[in-house]
């Protein structure tokens, strides 16, 4: 389940106190093994999802990261044509090595049975937070940066090519059977802003996580990509896409034909409950069971959902 570990369990707000920071949490490989196991306890889900962010690249590349409550991430500098030159060229092991020792401790708690999953942030998403230092509603400050100095943005995202190529050869090499790419801002861009900044960086970090590690198996997740999703399927060779909930089914359904897909549960169907959610967990099923399909769902879960809500879930899933 997408963001498996957080405030909606107990267990997690607790040691999320005892780390003190959002930032610490991430990078204590004890305490973020211990909250990737949380969810498994509780509920067997069939694969871990490793704790971590998707900013913890630009932190490793030399941004200053914090996180505030209730405000969310803050970087700096903000990254433009001065600043980027400021970055360093690969990533700095020590950032990420916690991440790495994290996946090796979970690889080596979890039942074998069950899958682990690493993670990183596309280009293009993890561009937009170090351009405007933090998380927008629209994404223009990347947007204005990509069409006024592209030589500039288009740097920046070579950069975040190969940094996340190498932080998701590093995670498959520490235990990690499956890596994610997550696109959260895709939804965004202009048919031909979309090929250029998600497609194209996308397949690149494919291209070279494959040519290291062959068999790495891999999702991708651009969200808000609506109908550009035949072009990304077409364009991207992951092994499975993952849906948000505004996809339609059917149109979903084509895609299936060609990729296995993952989702697309809306989270609020899930905060709601009852008949609401049975009838929405039975739409999803009945569309994609019939192909190669991983429940999910289509972005991550809101922080005030009922335990009880994800339990009532999780008992249609495996009773249908």
């Amino acid at each position: 389940m997408m963001r498996q570990a957080g405030r909606y369990l107990p267990e997690y707000r607790e040691t999320r106190e005892r780390a003190g920071s959002f930032l610490k949490l991430c990078l204590t490989p004890e305490l973020a093994a211990e909250v990737t196991l949380q969810p498994i306890r509780r509920f067997n889900f069939d694969a871990a999802i490793i704790f971590a962010d998707i900013l913890l690249v630009p932190y490793a590349l030399g941004q200053t990261l914090t996180f505030t409550e209730g405000e969310g991430p803050r970087l700096s500098p903000r990254i433009d044509r001065t600043e980027l030159g400021r970055l360093r060229d690969a990533v700095d092991r020590s950032v990420t090595e916690p991440v790495f020792e994290t996946i090796r401790r979970v690889r080596g708690a979890l039942d074998p049975q069950i899958a682990l999953l690493g993670f990183c942030g596309a280009p293009w998403t993890v561009a937009t937070y170090m351009v405007a230092g933090c998380g927008t509603a629209d994404q223009a400050a990347a947007k204005l940066l990509a069409y006024r100095d592209p030589m500039t943005f288009a740097q920046l995202i070579d950069r975040l090519v190969a940094a996340s190529a190498d932080y998701l050869v590093e995670q498959i090499s520490a235990g990690a059977q499956a890596v994610q790419i997550f696109d959260t801002w895709s939804g965004v861009l202009s048919p031909e802003e979309f090929e250029r900044w998600c497609i194209d960086p996308v397949a690149r970090i494919i291209a070279e996580v494959r040519r290291r590690t062959p068999e790495a198996k891999i999702l991708g997740f651009p969200r808000g990509a609506g109908t550009l999703l035949r072009r990304y399927a077409e364009r991207v060779p992951v092994n499975a896409i993952s849906l948000d909930w505004t996809v339609a089914r059917d149109y979903a359904r084509d895609i299936q034909s060609h990729r296995p897909v993952q989702g697309n549960l809306d989270p609020h169907a899930l905060r709601a409950g009852g008949d609401a959610l049975l009838r929405a967990v039975d739409a999803t099923l009945d569309t994609f069971s019939g192909g190669p399909f991983i429940f999910n769902l289509g972005h991550g879960i809101l922080s005030d959902t009922p335990i009880a809500h994800v339990e009532q879930m999780l008992a249609r899933v495996r009773g249908h």
